[in-house]
C-alpha cells in the first residue's frame, strides 16, 4: 500500500523525515485522513481473504481510535452511472 495524495488534503506528515514516508493528510481538530492506493496483489489478497490488516506503530503511548473505511470520508460522491 502506499499513500497517496488527494484534492482534500492540507498537509503532509514526515514531510522532511527520509526515515519515514511522506503521509498526505487532511487533518483538523477533530480527525487526520489519509489515503492509500493497493497494489493489485494486495486488492487481490483482499478479495480473496476479505481480512484487512492495521499495523499501528504507537511506540509505547496508549492507542488512539481508528477508523478504516472503504468508504469517501468528505461526505457523499456521486458515481458514473454504468447503464449510460
Amino acid at each position: 500500500m502506499t499513500p497517496i495524495e488527494f484534492p482534500q488534503q492540507n498537509k503532509v506528515l514526515a514531510k522532511d523525515q527520509p526515515e519515514y514516508v511522506p503521509l498526505p493528510v487532511f487533518m483538523d481538530a477533530a480527525e487526520t485522513v489519509s489515503c492509500w492506493k493497493l497494489t493489485i496483489i494486495e486488492r487481490l489478497k483482499l478479495l480473496l481473504t476479505g481480512k484487512l490488516w492495521l499495523r499501528q506503530m504507537n511506540f509505547g503511548e496508549p492507542l488512539q481510535p481508528q477508523l478504516p473505511t472503504v468508504d469517501y470520508p468528505f461526505g457523499t460522491v456521486e458515481l458514473p452511472d454504468p447503464c449510460s
